[in-house]
């Protein structure tokens, strides 16, 4: 395994980054890729619309890898919950892609935080799917979250193959990071993303700032964490005919400053210091509300299911309901006009795993102003592609929006260097160094059986 866990320009045109060297040297034998997969989505289908309840960066992410796993030969077979009776039991989600519904407790009206008594059920369900094969149908288990990671490690015991798993969010990161007034992750979860840590042969973070956090917070073996960027889908997310043309599509003014927020809505992702230095800009400059439009696309989601008027009343009360447009989470194709159409686009969140939004958004050729947290300081590049801001203070948020509003011509220039930026950030980069992180596994379990004899 290669011995470069600090250089992540060294991702492109390579593999993935392995954090930490193994204990064990390459054996001789050319390894083999797995030739299928399961992979865990307990809490959230990749069927569903991203933008609102559970389904976010981590539906995208799972749909890409697969589809792009399938394309180089490695079988995925995604094992989700199901959430209405009017699913059939499988559905092909392209050729080599295939979601398995699982009937785990009722269909409707749970919450995420009733999903841990379900999951026992959701493992026989998914036993029953293997019980129907041949011995060795699986090669290896991918598990998406702490939930998908407890079946996962029971269905690796239970099949003999490796448990390959990706937190997507952790609850010590987020507990130290939490928004005014948000729930904290409660105990049960941390409890479990240790066993989680313990029982895994491979850990994928998305950054090297993950994976010392796995390290930290969780006490991962180095040797045994890999860095694999995200992806984003570089035909779907372009900048196409350009901002004019999206601002004519979605009916919105061609000569307006539309600082956009898209995701969803939930104290987290911190929708509301944007609308706060929206209400800076404006009271610094009363002028900007004849062209200003703010769209927020997406829905509540986590503790914003509490208060789901609670960013429409903020509008309210900061006195900028005539600039602010809410709309509900949308299609691929049409959140990408959305991009195209936005002169910058704002991530204030307290947290982010990656954060998949900016580099989508800088694909399309928008620039982006986030929060410097989690992967954000990898998906931007500050001063080239976008601005990273320390803290969340509106005020600062404004002061970054603000030469977007003096200078027109800002978010062309700075969007033509966000476009180039995400070009780095393929998915059949990650679906490649992904398959790696497979090989390394599967190599070392068998090697640690030829060991024990």
């Amino acid at each position: 395994m290669s011995q470069h866990a600090s250089r992540l320009g060294g991702l492109r045109g390579r593999s993935h980054i392995p954090f930490g060297a193994p204990s064990h040297q390459r054996l001789r034998r050319i390894p083999r890729r797995p030739r299928r997969i399961a992979m865990l989505s307990v809490h959230t289908s990749p069927l569903h619309q991203p933008g609102t309840g559970d389904a976010g960066g981590m539906n995208v992410y799972i749909v890409e890898l697969a589809r792009r796993l399938a394309a180089i030969d490695i079988e995925v077979e995604i094992f989700t919950r199901a959430t209405t009776a009017a699913l059939p039991p499988a559905v092909e989600l392209a050729p080599g892609v295939l979601v398995r519904h699982v009937d785990a407790g009722p269909y409707e009206g749970l919450a995420k935080e009733d999903l841990p008594a379900q999951l026992c059920a959701f493992t026989h369900g998914v036993m029953q799917a293997w019980a129907g094969h041949r011995p060795g149908h699986y090669d290896l288990v991918h598990s998406h979250y702490w939930l998908s990671g407890h079946v996962g490690w029971l269905a690796a015991e239970r099949w003999g193959v490796p448990l390959v798993h990706a937190m997507h969010t952790m609850a010590k990161v987020k507990n130290a990071a939490l928004a005014a007034g948000d729930t904290p992750e409660p105990a049960a979860r941390v409890i479990g993303e240790q066993q989680i840590v313990r029982a895994a042969d491979r850990l994928i973070a998305n950054t090297a700032e993950e994976a010392e956090e796995l390290v930290r917070h969780y006490d991962a073996a180095r040797e045994l964490v890999a860095v694999v960027h995200p992806g984003v889908n570089l035909d779907r997310f372009r900048p196409a005919d350009g901002r004019a043309a999206a601002r004519a599509r979605l009916g919105l003014p061609a000569d307006a400053l539309i600082p956009l927020f898209a995701g969803r809505i939930q104290p987290l992702k911190a929708p509301d210091i944007l609308l706060h230095a929206v209400a800076h800009l404006l009271e610094e400059d009363p002028s900007l509300r004849e062209r200003m439009v703010v769209p927020v696309v997406g829905g509540p989601s986590g503790s914003g299911l509490a208060k789901p008027e609670g960013l429409h009343k903020l509008a309210a009360r900061l006195g900028i309901c005539d600039v602010v447009r809410f709309r509900p989470p949308c299609a691929q194709d049409e959140l990408a006009d959305w991009y195209r159409a936005a002169s910058v686009l704002v991530m204030p969140s307290y947290s982010e795993s990656f954060g998949l939004v900016a580099i989508e958004a800088q694909a399309c050729g928008t620039p982006v102003v986030a929060a410097s947290v989690g992967g954000l300081p990898v998906a931007v590049r500050d001063g080239v592609s976008g601005t990273l801001i320390d803290g969340h203070d509106p005020a600062d948020y404004a002061r970054a929006l603000r030469p977007f509003a003096q200078d027109p011509g800002r978010a062309d220039r700075m969007g033509a260097a966000a476009a180039g930026h995400a070009q780095s950030f393929g998915w059949d980069t990650a679906a490649a160094a992904t398959a790696e992180v497979y090989t390394d596994a599967m190599r070392e379990r068998r090697h640690l059986r030829s060991a024990h004899g």
